[in-house]
């Protein structure tokens, strides 16, 4: 029986990783093991556009904030691949998007051996003293039991009312896994809903990779809003941020989400706005209007060929509707947390929830649960409700691993009737 078996491993269970080795150096060690779906480690791989730059420092990586000298932080990462002072002389913050991704994959890799990538966990089952996951993967079915679970499934995508994916209709994040399958678009054109930073991203993406095409930017706003990331709104991703929302009352959670909500959610970079409206003015100066914006505008209807898709774009203004043939559509609408209660099958019946039917969840990221289950269950993520804005960012990710270790460990020294000595012959402590 493991310490802990982690449900996915992104960059939040990457950082718990991590946080486990460091802690095993120095004291008594922690047993874990992670259960990954994809055949290998990957963060919106789909995404990865070549020129898209991080929203958050890298400052903020899987480690600095706990322990400024770890050899798993993202200084450490760029000296080991020559690129440190070419880093500092290029005086950003920010890298880019597919470096950092880089960096992850570069600590992911030394964690091979605690992951089994190649298997999704279908279901929880409470056995004595904790749980037992059961996973699938391409050999057959397998169990492993733990004291603990720690579930980081990410997110989900989110799609409007109605709105169905299709060989010509995507969402943003299969964007590059699936760009190809296009060919030369020629003077076709392409539509891209939403009003956020992946949409303008998509939007001027496909601006680029078809030279020839339109392409057609809607959303039921007036225009792209600009991202709030001013020094004291950026207060609300501190550490410290989550102890004060998390002890205040629900009206106060509610105005601090209303009131920051532009930090994060249906934002664009001020430079990327910049962009789009200078190419934009550009061609129609040229008279070659390519990067058309459909504002106040939604999707009413959407119908699928072989060839392409026919979508029916109405006014919220005046109700007019008209009708856009595209090679392809792009729904760049967001994510959802995934739900944990989903995957905990019987198990979730002992889940605490509030009055509005959302898990209960105590500070230390552990869900709140009947005396029934001897075991805890941890999120990384689904926790705004609880815990802030920053539950589904990388902002408060190396802390959140910290506080679950924590708690891990605490539990395991106050109540060590429950945590005895027999580890299965191939567990595999994480070192």
């Amino acid at each position: 029986m493991y310490d802990l078996i982690g449900v996915g491993f992104g960059p939040s269970n990457l950082a718990l990783a991590i946080a486990i080795e460091e802690h095993n150096r120095a004291g008594a060690a922690v047993t874990g093991l992670f259960l990954e779906r994809q055949p290998r480690f990957g963060w919106h791989r789909g995404m990865l556009i070549d020129d898209a730059t991080m929203q958050v420092s890298f400052l903020k990586d899987l480690v600095t904030l706990r322990n400024p000298t770890s050899e798993y932080s993202f200084l450490a990462y760029l000296h080991e691949k020559g690129r440190l002072v070419d880093f500092i002389n290029h005086k950003s913050l920010f890298p880019l998007r597919v470096e950092f991704h880089d960096y992850l994959e570069w600590a992911a890799e030394r964690f091979a051996g605690v992951v089994r990538y190649g298997h999704e966990a279908v279901t929880v089952r409470p056995v004595s003293g904790g749980f037992e996951v059961v996973a699938r993967s391409a050999s057959g079915t397998v169990t492993n039991r733990a004291r603990n679970l720690v579930l980081g499934l990410g997110l989900e995508p989110s799609l409007p009312d109605g709105a169905t994916l299709g060989a010509r209709v995507w969402h943003s994040r299969d964007l590059l896994d699936r760009i190809d399958s296009l060919g030369r678009l020629g003077a076709g054109r392409v539509a891209v809903v939403g009003a956020g930073q992946s949409a303008a991203e998509v939007t001027k993406f496909l601006h680029e990779r078809f030279p020839q095409a339109e392409v057609c930017g809607i959303f039921t706003r007036y225009g792209y809003s600009p991202a709030d990331d001013s020094p004291f709104a950026n207060r609300v991703f501190d550490p410290e941020a989550v102890d004060t929302f998390y002890a205040a009352p629900e009206e106060a959670k509610r105005r601090i989400l209303d009131y920051h909500g532009n930090t994060n959610y249906s934002v664009v970079d001020i430079d990327l706005i910049e962009e789009l409206y200078r190419r934009m003015y550009r061609e129609k100066v040229l008279g070659t209007e390519r990067l058309r914006i459909q504002n106040l505008s939604r999707v009413a209807e959407v119908v699928q060929s072989v060839d392409g898709v026919r979508a029916t774009v109405e006014s919220l203004t005046t109700g007019e509707r008209a009708v856009l043939d595209c090679d392809l559509l792009v729904y760049a609408t967001g994510y959802r947390p995934a739900d944990p209660l989903s995957l905990l099958g019987d198990v979730a019946g002992s889940c605490l929830l509030d009055d509005l039917g959302r898990v209960r969840v105590n500070r230390d990221y552990r869900l709140m649960t009947g005396p029934d289950l001897h075991g805890g269950i941890y999120l990384q993520g689904g926790t705004e409700h609880t815990h802030g804005i920053s539950s589904s960012l990388l902002s408060t990710t190396v802390m959140r691993a910290d506080d679950i270790l924590r708690s891990v460990v605490s539990t395991r020294e106050h109540r060590p009737h429950m945590w005895t000595q027999n580890i299965v012959a191939d567990a595999v402590t994480v070192r």
